[in-house]
This record gives C-alpha cells, sequence and structure tokens, in this order.
C-alpha cells in the first residue's frame, strides 16, 4: 500500500460497476449486481437494506474481506483488486477498523489487553500498547475500567470496548456491522454519539450497516440497497426533515 496516497480529487472508497457471484452455473447467485458507489474521507454513511439485498456483501468487499466477481474497487486510490491477499491484509490491518453486532471480544482478557490487540499484531513495544489503549479507552468513556473483563462489563460497555479496539489503530475507516443491534435503546444511542464523536473531532470515516432508521439519522447519508444494487441515496438530515423526521 506504499502507492496509496489518497489525492483531494478522488474518493476514499469507490466502486465501480462491481458484481458479486456465489456458485456456478444454475447454482450461480448474483449478491451484487452492478454497484456504484463512492465514499469521501471523514463521511458517516449508514447502509440500509433488507436481507439478502447486498448490503454485507458489499460491506465484505469495502472492508477487504472478500472480492468482486467483476468491477472496481478503489480504496485511496490504489485498485484493491490488484493486491495480493497479503498487501489486502496489510491495507486492513494499517487502515481499517471493525465494530461487530456481537462484540467480538476475547472473555478471559481484560478490556486494555483486548484493545491492545491490534498494536500485538502490528509489533508495538508494551510500553506503547499500554499508552494507546489506555488513551483509546479515554476516548469511550471507559478510563478507570481497564481491567475488568467483558463479564465484568454490561452489553454498552463492551461495544465501547470494542470500538476502542477498533479505533486504537487510528484508521481511516471505521466499518459498523449493526453496532447496535444487541443494544437496548439508550445505550445505542450512547454508542451513536462516541461514533459521532469519533467522525466529528478525529475524522474517521463511518461506514454503517444498520437495519434501524432510527440509528442511521446519526450519519449524514444513507444508502439503500435493493436486490444487489444502490436504489436510493440521500443526505439524512435533509430526508428525516422532509418527512417529518423518521417514521
Amino acid at each position: 500500500m506504499n502507492e496509496a496516497v489518497a489525492t483531494d480529487s478522488k474518493p476514499l472508497i469507490e466502486l465501480s460497476g462491481v458484481t458479486k457471484t456465489y456458485g456456478k452455473g444454475t447454482a450461480a447467485m448474483q449478491a451484487l449486481r452492478g454497484v456504484d458507489l463512492h465514499i469521501e474521507s471523514g463521511e458517516f454513511v449508514a447502509v440500509m437494506g433488507p436481507s439478502g439485498s447486498g448490503k454485507s456483501t458489499s460491506m465484505n468487499i469495502l472492508g477487504c474481506l472478500d472480492t468482486p466477481t467483476v468491477g472496481s474497487y478503489r480504496f485511496m486510490g490504489v485498485e484493491v483488486g490488484t493486491l495480493s491477499r497479503d498487501q489486502r491484509a496489510l491495507l486492513r490491518r494499517q487502515y481499517l477498523g471493525f465494530v461487530f453486532q456481537g462484540f467480538n471480544l476475547l472473555n478471559r482478557t481484560t478490556a486494555l489487553e483486548n484493545v491492545e490487540l491490534p498494536l500485538v499484531y502490528r509489533g508495538e513495544p508494551i510500553a506503547v500498547r499500554h499508552r494507546k489503549a489506555r488513551e483509546a479507552l479515554a476516548s469511550v468513556g471507559l478510563a478507570g475500567w481497564e481491567d475488568h473483563t467483558p463479564g465484568e462489563l454490561s452489553g454498552g460497555q463492551q461495544q465501547r470496548v470494542a470500538i476502542a479496539r477498533a479505533i486504537v489503530t487510528q484508521p481511516a475507516v471505521l466499518f459498523a456491522d449493526e453496532p447496535t443491534g444487541s443494544l437496548d435503546t439508550t445505550r445505542s444511542r450512547e454508542i451513536m454519539e462516541i461514533l459521532t464523536k469519533l467522525n466529528q473531532e478525529q475524522g474517521i470515516t463511518v461506514v454503517m450497516v444498520t437495519h434501524e432508521a432510527d440509528m442511521a439519522i446519526y450519519a449524514r447519508r444513507t444508502i439503500h440497497f435493493r436486490d444487489g444494487l444502490v436504489m436510493q441515496e440521500h443526505d439524512t438530515e435533509e430526508h428525516a426533515a422532509g418527512n417529518g423526521g423518521v417514521q
């Protein structure tokens, strides 16, 4: 990714004519059918759509967890399809952070140790890992909770640890897959406020899959998938205001 130098004229993320087909012959299933999509640096984008619409497949491609069958995916101006498997893994490690509905924390390790994991993979010294992990936990409101294991934390606190782990490497993009799906309304709003703060104050681009309209309104732009295509894009605030709020 040494050649991946962003320019002001290019989107951070760009899909062009992306098709994804699983299986062959009569068993082939087309999950994406020619998707065009761009996301600028610093955006907060919500991705919505029913099951089977293609939104999860698109997120997997954007997160370098899968590759298009046809079409182009450019990240910071670099064609991801030309990268080797190891180069895509390096791209994920250096530029991307991930948050999931199920938290995906290691149960027998402390919050601090969970957050340090990406830094361990990078080979960072212990002192640097401790400092950066503590800073990340503090940024999500968990200063003082470093020595607690996931079993000693609420669901909302566990998701905060997961977010801290995702941002400890200072990624360019944070992919959040149903980050509030396991939480009650109050905790969900707290998580969305954290994501909004990270986007606005740290400049992290946030791409969030959600089925909850009241969570999507925190994003600046909403993209709707259906039947493997992008069917609609709109500025979230203008859309909500124009319809008297989210129904």
